[in-house]
């Protein structure tokens, strides 16, 4: 903050301090994931911030049993079983949105009616889908005595009381996670509920056979939030690398960089090649294969409780593992918490497979990744330049903010080219870059209009390209 006195009228010493040399760049996120996908429960459409696989079991609820035939795949619902595999994989912020092809989902209700069937209170699912059907209400209203209420979900049970049905309606309100309360009308708040009655409509169908147009949608969401990696639950690059990469060139053109992480249509490296690289070539675009064997909690108790996941869920594996690791750290080589591969590649494979960009999973001393590459022929092929220089971009951005509005002056350049030195010189020290060229300027015609354009020329670590990037604040 800038301490300026105004008038020096009376005799003696006074003091300007200008601020500018004193601004710094604040903290920037390397790790938070995005993540689409469909689920039985939880708000549609609306990101919710994950910190736990517990959390999102309680956001989201348990995944169905995976299918045996490979038809019903497309049927199961994805979200809460790649949330599983992001944070096995090492995630520890994820911004989760549930996305359904059903437009208007249903949610499953009761209705607490009095003696004489008169409706008081209506309980609805606190979000729409299949979840909830599965509640067990129960109504236990005994002459003379307050009126309880249970509500049962698996091994978690809410109970609520109330001298009559108003009383009840607060108590449910003010305390249950499992339904929303509408009622009573102020003429029946006294009224004594005496039945319970659930719908005959049932919560659901919960969507889960969703187009890119769904994809889109959830993707649109996460576009303003601080999310460096994008997963899309149990889709593959054949079917849904269009939304994806419309989403990486308009999150890019925001300012809001990030990379997203896919798996492959199938495990062949042949039709790899044909179906999905041919179609998902991008900078910021990780293709992963093959598939992963895992457990299933929704078999427990049968005789084979693992299954084999397609690569869509090996990529919220690798998406996790990412997120654990700095931007200047390369995958290539990097283990994996997975049970095992749904096939194991030989040297020609391996070798198809790179030549294609496709970051491929390998058996060695554990489940490794053999070369950390995004999709991109060029300059950005490894994923560690690309985090390295948009970890760069967003230094310049959090670092110039404070100068947008001040004056456009050689001077107050100078101190935002001392802010953005120090941020640098930082990477330097981090290792991240090994050297780098930066020149803040402006024209008098840019300065009249308020522009000042940073050049930075950086040299990544483990990289002998040299990355150029020009930036215009304005």
């Amino acid at each position: 903050m800038s301490e300026t006195i105004g008038e020096m009228i009376i005799p003696g010493t006074y003091i300007d301090v200008r601020s500018e040399g004193l601004i710094g760049v604040g903290g920037i996120s390397t790790g938070n994931i995005g993540v689409v996908g469909t689920a039985s429960r939880g708000p549609v459409g609306r990101v919710v911030v994950l910190g736990s696989y517990a959390d999102a079991l309680d956001t989201f609820g348990s995944y169905d049993r995976w299918p045996d035939a490979a038809t019903d795949q497309p049927k199961a619902l994805s979200l809460t079983r790649t949330l599983q595999q992001l944070f096995a994989g090492g995630a520890s912020s994820v911004y989760a949105v549930r996305i359904s092809s059903v437009a208007d989902m249903a949610s499953m209700n009761w209705t607490l009616t009095s003696a004489t069937d008169a409706a008081l209170i209506t309980l609805q699912a606190s979000s729409p889908g299949t979840w909830a059907n599965a509640i067990k209400a129960a109504l236990a209203a005994p002459d003379g005595q307050p009126v309880t209420l249970t509500l049962a979900l698996g091994r978690t049970k809410e109970t609520f009381s109330g001298a009559n049905a108003g009383e009840l309606a607060q108590d449910i309100r003010s305390g249950s996670r499992f339904v929303t309360v509408t009622g009573p009308a102020d003429a029946d708040r006294g009224t004594v509920p005496k039945k319970l009655v659930a719908s005959t409509t049932a919560g659901g169908p919960d969507g889960a056979q969703i187009t890119t147009t769904e994809v889109a949608t959830g993707l649109a969401a996460l576009e303003n939030q601080p999310v460096n990696f994008i997963v899309v639950a149990g889709v593959d690059a054949n079917t849904g690398a269009a939304p994806v990469l419309a989403h990486l060139e308009a999150t890019e053109n925001e300012g809001r960089e990030r990379m997203a992480v896919m798996g492959a249509s199938s495990d062949e490296p042949a039709t790899i090649a044909t179906n999905d690289a041919s179609k998902a070539s991008s900078p910021r675009l990780i293709l992963v294969a093959p598939g992963i064997v895992a457990d299933d909690a929704a078999r427990a108790g049968e005789a084979n409780t693992t299954v084999k996941l397609p690569a869509s869920y090996a990529a919220a594996l690798v998406a996790g593992k990412l997120s654990t690791l700095a931007p200047h750290v390369s995958l290539t080589n990097q283990t994996v918490q997975a049970n095992d591969l749904t096939r194991e590649y030989n040297r020609a494979a391996q070798k198809q497979l790179l030549g294609t960009q496709v970051l491929a999973l390998v058996k060695n001393l554990g489940i490794r990744a053999l070369k950390g590459i995004t999709t991109d022929t060029g300059a950005f092929r490894q994923i560690s330049v690309r985090r390295i220089v948009d970890y760069a971009k967003a230094g310049v951005r959090i670092g110039a903010n404070p100068y947008i509005g001040r004056l456009n002056n050689p001077r107050v350049r100078a101190a935002l080219k001392a802010t953005l030195d120090g941020f640098l010189a930082g990477m330097v020290l981090d290792e991240m870059l090994t050297a780098y060229q930066l020149d803040v300027s402006a024209t008098r015609a840019q300065e009249i209009t308020g522009q000042a354009v940073v050049t930075m020329t950086l040299q990544p670590t483990f990289s002998i390209d040299y990355i150029k990037v020009i930036m215009n604040l304005q």
